[in-house]
């Protein structure tokens, strides 16, 4: 199976800013794109892909595959993945640690699972499973969330490592959503991190959330927070360099603002 490279700093792609990219071909390292836009889409999408792909390499991030549901495996949508993968030369394959869906309604919503051990043996399988099918270790990240179950057994970073140990699968950190979902659940962001280990991770993810007071939202509408470019320097002091990306989903603003936030991370760890 291949691994999963280190690539520097980089872009999600997104469309409003692909003419400018085209055309300035601009000091990216890399790009992600989400794969759920792209698995069946019209082959011109594929085709300027491919064109960006010929200076930058491309990562695959998808919202869809629902690896913690009880619902069988899409194995159609993990085809179209690795159909995909193979055409653009995905450096890797990234989702969540979610579920989307149940009894085949689609949620369009990245819903917890409980850190369990019964959760556990029903996830490992089906990441064998996957990586099986895509010939190459799947990473996932860590979700925002907004609630936890009771009963539950495990930390977050616990379940996340017990999953990397037993499937061989790597870990993309959200250190934007360790921040939200620490807030949220009165976690300790220091204790979250260390308890991570270093050989798991293989990409960063950072974006901007919205602070209600009482709660954190993972919104990806403005630029990264204090708090969050703060662990981020921790995080890359404490485990080193990966590759590292700057989400914006919402109030898309010209590229040089984006373009600036992924400076700002490159400055933060010089």
């Amino acid at each position: 199976m291949r691994t999963t490279p280190s690539l520097g700093f980089g872009l999600g792609l997104r469309t409003a800013h692909v003419e400018t990219i085209l055309r300035t071909r601009p000091s990216v390292d890399w790009f992600e794109i989400i794969s759920d836009n792209y698995i069946n889409a019209h082959d011109g999408h594929v085709a300027m892909l491919e064109d960006i792909r010929a200076d930058y390499p491309l990562v695959m991030h998808g919202v869809s595959l629902s690896i913690g549901s009880t619902d069988p495996l899409n194995l159609e949508y993990i085809a179209a993945l690795a159909t995909l993968a193979a055409r653009i030369d995905a450096a890797f394959v990234s989702d969540h640690l979610c579920y989307t869906g149940v009894q085949g309604a689609f949620t369009h919503d990245l819903l917890p699972i409980p850190y369990t051990q019964e959760a556990l043996a029903h996830v490992v399988p089906r990441v064998h499973k996957l990586q099986e099918m895509l010939q190459r270790p799947f990473v996932f990240e860590n979700a925002s969330t907004y609630l936890e179950f009771d009963g539950a057994t495990l930390s977050e970073p616990e379940f996340l490592s017990e999953l990397c140990a037993q499937t061989g699968c790597k870990l993309l950190l959200d250190v934007n959503n360790v921040v939200v979902s620490s807030f949220n659940h009165g976690w300790d962001i220091k204790t979250y991190l260390d308890a991570i280990p270093a050989e798991h991770v293989v990409q960063y993810h950072l974006a901007g959330h919205s602070d209600l007071g009482t709660h954190k939202i993972d919104t990806h509408d403005q630029t990264v927070s204090d708090e969050v470019w703060q662990w981020f320097r921790y995080t890359h002091a404490t485990k080193g360099a990966r590759s590292t990306m700057v989400e914006w989903d919402e109030n898309i603003p010209e590229f040089e603002v984006l373009h600036a936030e992924l400076n700002l991370a490159r400055e933060c760890v010089a």
